[in-house]
């Protein structure tokens, strides 16, 4: 049973952010005017988040000092990731271009060099992380983001949402 509960809590997120990808003008509507749909995501995005670190410690088993990759796998994803939102700031990380904000294009690294650098950048901190984690966890969180990166190389321009003014 605590198996089949930290597996839903590493796919917790996924299908929120599918539900907001697919849908912006729901969630757009649903925060109201007045209230930026970035951040909202944001905040519910890190609540989740800390549910599904959770899940995942309660499925690890800690030991010091960890293979000598992990922290260089950990170092660099989250590099990765502390790039893209450096350079895209909350409303490109958090869909601000399906919220109906314009999101300048970014060439610079990590973007043209890596594609989907934070999912690569994330899913180098999870890889990290078998050292405590076991295999099958790490992988399940992984195939959410690979699951994402293909929802997400789909998007209709026609679909985005319009920002309430």
């Amino acid at each position: 049973m605590a198996a089949a509960a930290a597996a839903v809590g590493v796919l917790l997120p996924f299908p929120f952010y599918y539900a907001l990808w697919t849908h912006p003008q729901r969630w757009v509507d649903l925060c109201g005017r007045g209230a930026d749909p970035c951040r909202r995501m944001a905040q519910v995005s890190h609540s989740i988040k800390a549910l599904q670190l959770l899940a995942l410690a309660s499925v690890a088993s800690f030991s010091w000092p960890p293979p000598l990759y992990c922290p260089v796998l950990l170092a660099v994803g989250q590099y990765l990731n502390f790039k893209v939102y450096q350079l895209l700031g909350e409303p490109g990380t958090y869909y601000g271009v399906r919220f109906g904000k314009t999101i300048p294009w970014v060439t610079e690294f990590p973007f043209g060099y890596i594609k989907d650098p934070q999912y690569v950048g994330s899913m180098l901190s999870l890889v990290a992380l078998l050292c405590w984690v076991p295999l099958q966890y790490v992988l399940l969180w992984c195939l959410g983001y690979v699951f994402m990166m293909w929802v997400e190389h789909k998007e209709d321009p026609a679909s985005r949402a319009k920002v309430i003014s």
